[in-house]
């Protein structure tokens, strides 16, 4: 069975084990019994994650589902691309360069069925100073 991840309001974060049949059901909190619902929490990492990386894990993950097949005509976009790539015209068509700025760490809210807010860049881990 897997581990979902569920928000009591009073004491947060907890784990529990559920059948996928009732993966959408909320679970009891274990200290104090209110039935609390299921969050889904994202890796920090992935939120900060460079936006040339991110797109470039997508395209990977579909390449895997539909792999490109090489043809004359593909070739032939291909070479005039890198061609006019090389020619660097001043579209700006060119790779972006990324700048690590704190904006891109900044909290983003996931709003819950029952209207409640989850902040997944949240670390519940770490103690404050």
């Amino acid at each position: 069975m897997p581990v979902y991840d569920y928000k009591c309001q009073d004491h947060g974060l907890f784990h529990e084990l559920a059948s996928m049949a009732e993966s959408a059901l909320p679970c009891a909190c274990p200290q104090c019994g209110e039935l609390s619902a299921r969050v889904i929490m994202i890796p920090p990492e992935v939120l900060a994650m460079a936006p040339a990386k991110r797109q470039a894990m997508a395209r990977n993950e579909k390449a895997l589902h539909q792999p490109i097949i090489s043809t004359p005509d593909s070739r032939e976009d291909a070479s005039q691309r890198r061609a006019h790539s090389a020619a660097k015209k001043g579209c700006d068509c060119g790779p972006k360069v990324f700048n690590p700025d704190r904006s891109s760490l900044r909290q983003q809210a996931i709003f819950l069925p029952d209207g409640s807010k989850v902040f997944p860049s949240q670390r519940p881990w770490m103690i404050s100073h």
